[in-house]
Parts: C-alpha cells; sequence; structure tokens
C-alpha cells in the first residue's frame, strides 16, 4: 500500500491511496484543473481512480469531488449526513455512481478495506478513515475537535498515521482571528491543536508505525517546526522523522512495507 497528498490545509485537501490495482481519493478541495494537476504530479491520471471518499461537507475537502466525479464517472461514497448538506450542490442529473455509508460500517473497494469512523465537528454527519490491505493499516484524522474512546480504538496499531495539527493554542489565541473564530477552531467540534494530537498519539499503539505525518496545518496559526516537535515528543524521536503535509504541495508517496 502507498498514498500521497495532493495538499493538505484551509484551501483544499486530498489524499490518493493506492493498494494493487485500486486507486482511491480521499476528498478532493481543489478546483478542478487544480486537482487534475496535483494528481498529474504524483504520476497518476484522473481516470485511473476507482472511488472518491468524502469525510464532510466543507468547501476545502469537497470543492472539486462532484466535478470531478462528473467529468470521469468515478463512485463517490459519503455519509448521508454529507449527503444532505451537499444535495443542493449535486449536478443535475447525477451520472455517475453514489453510494451512501453508514459511519460505523466497514466496506471495500477493489483491494481496499475501509473503515470510517464518526468524528467531532462543525459538520452535518463527518467521518475519517483507516485502510487496510490485509496486512497494513493507514489512519486518517483530520478535522475533528477532539479524540473520542472510539477513535483511539479504530486507530491504534496502524503502520501509517495522517494525524491533523491544526494550530497551535498559544500562536491560536495571540493571533490574527477575532475571537468567535479562536473559540470554533479551539473548540470541541473544531480542529486538534498541537498538543491534543500529541495526547492522542500517546495513547494509542505505535509500535507498528512507519510513518507519521502532521496535516492540515494552519498558515496563520502554527509552525511545522512547533507540530514536529509536539508529535516527536511523544514518540521519543528525532523531529526530521515527523513529516509535514504542505498546502501547496502535500507530500509525495509513502510506501507501507
Amino acid at each position: 500500500m502507498r498514498f500521497a497528498s495532493l495538499g493538505s490545509g484551509s484551501a483544499g485537501n486530498g489524499l490518493l491511496i493506492e493498494q494493487a490495482n485500486t486507486r482511491l481519493l480521499l476528498d478532493c478541495g481543489f478546483g478542478l484543473r487544480d486537482a487534475l494537476m496535483r494528481i498529474a504530479r504524483l504520476g497518476m491520471q484522473a481516470e485511473e481512480i476507482d472511488g472518491i471518499l468524502v469525510t464532510h461537507e466543507h468547501d476545502d475537502h469537497v470543492a472539486g469531488v462532484f466535478k470531478l466525479a462528473r467529468k470521469f464517472r468515478i463512485p463517490v461514497w459519503l455519509t448521508h449526513g454529507t449527503y444532505s448538506a451537499l444535495e443542493k450542490r449535486l449536478p443535475k442529473p447525477i451520472d455517475f455512481p453514489l453510494h451512501i455509508i453508514d459511519s460505523h460500517q466497514a466496506f471495500s473497494i477493489g483491494d481496499v478495506h475501509i473503515q470510517p469512523y464518526p468524528v467531532p465537528h462543525d459538520a452535518r454527519e463527518p467521518v475519517q478513515f483507516v485502510f487496510e490491505d490485509g496486512q497494513h493499516k493507514l489512519g486518517v484524522l483530520t478535522d475533528a475537535g477532539c479524540a473520542t474512546p472510539y477513535m483511539e480504538t479504530v486507530l491504534t496499531a496502524c503502520n501509517a498515521l495522517i494525524l491533523e495539527c491544526n494550530h497551535d493554542l498559544d500562536m491560536l489565541w495571540n493571533g490574527p482571528y477575532i475571537r468567535s473564530l479562536k473559540q470554533r477552531v479551539s473548540g470541541r467540534l473544531g480542529h486538534l491543536d498541537n498538543e491534543s494530537a500529541s495526547r492522542l498519539l500517546a495513547r494509542l499503539d505505535t509500535s507498528k508505525l512507519q510513518h507519521v505525518i502532521a496535516a492540515h496545518l494552519s498558515e496563520k496559526n502554527n509552525q511545522p517546526e512547533l507540530a514536529k516537535a509536539a508529535l516527536s515528543s511523544t514518540l521519543n524521536c528525532e523531529d526530521h522523522w515527523i513529516s509535514i503535509a504542505q498546502q501547496d504541495m502535500g507530500f509525495d508517496w509513502r510506501e507501507i512495507s
């Protein structure tokens, strides 16, 4: 199994996962032309994508989903709540396969087994996902205001983990956002800060980890060095072992061996 990021942050998100003959895209928060350029940069064409999974309805995760799905007839998977929130934005007619998923029920697409799980975030029915191929496990967690015991159960013993480190609390509260936005971002339905992500990581079985990538960093309220320091202190590893999913370039393919 391997995975790569189109970009990560408030200006757009997208993650490619490939296992054997199956290629999936998790979210697409970019315009169609930009998304196609980012996919091509990673050596793939949109025609090769077997499915798009959607975490929730916010624009930085869905801006390009339906445009991409419609142009290339790519099936889309999303929860009923997310579907309801996006129903008015769906193309008419819907000329690509659309699948409604249960936020707790695992399913498979081709060679990839997928476990969705609900997360606390200010959206209609937000989920995140764990991807498995029978031997390897990739966990993804962004856009969650806090950790729950169920989230910890699902994410434990991963081989690779993409973990939100959205903001540093001091930078947020001393930064340019208005107070209501600061409260929203740091609230239980907002985004994980560096230390909260670190505490979550400490509660997981990390013995199998080959990759840890800090994601969804705020450009105004965080710095890569702070996110790396928080996660590396928990894992007792060098800072450089922690990678950053960048907004402009995401990150290149990572292999889980």
